[in-house]
C-alpha cells in the first residue's frame, strides 16, 4: 500500500489536527501553512473545510480510507 502525500503529526486534545508532514518532500507544515497551500493549488487531492470557524485541511473523498487525514 502506497503512503499517502500528506500524514498528521501532531493533533491537539480535542482531535484537531494541527501539524502535517509531506511525505514526498518531507516539510513540516502547520495547519494554517497547510491550507494556504492547498487553497494555492498545491496539493491536488486535498481541500479546505471550515470545521467550527477555523479553515481545516482534509483529503477528497475517494473511497479509501489508507490516504485520509487522521
Amino acid at each position: 500500500m502506497a503512503k499517502p502525500r500528506v500524514t498528521v503529526t501532531k493533533e491537539s486534545d480535542t482531535g484537531r489536527n494541527l501539524g502535517f508532514q509531506d511525505n514526498i518532500t518531507g516539510a513540516e507544515m502547520t495547519r494554517a501553512g497547510f491550507v494556504k497551500q492547498i487553497e494555492q493549488g498545491k496539493f491536488d487531492n486535498y481541500h479546505v473545510r471550515e470545521i467550527n470557524g477555523v479553515k481545516t485541511p482534509v483529503s477528497n473523498p475517494n473511497g479509501r480510507e489508507s490516504d485520509n487525514l487522521g
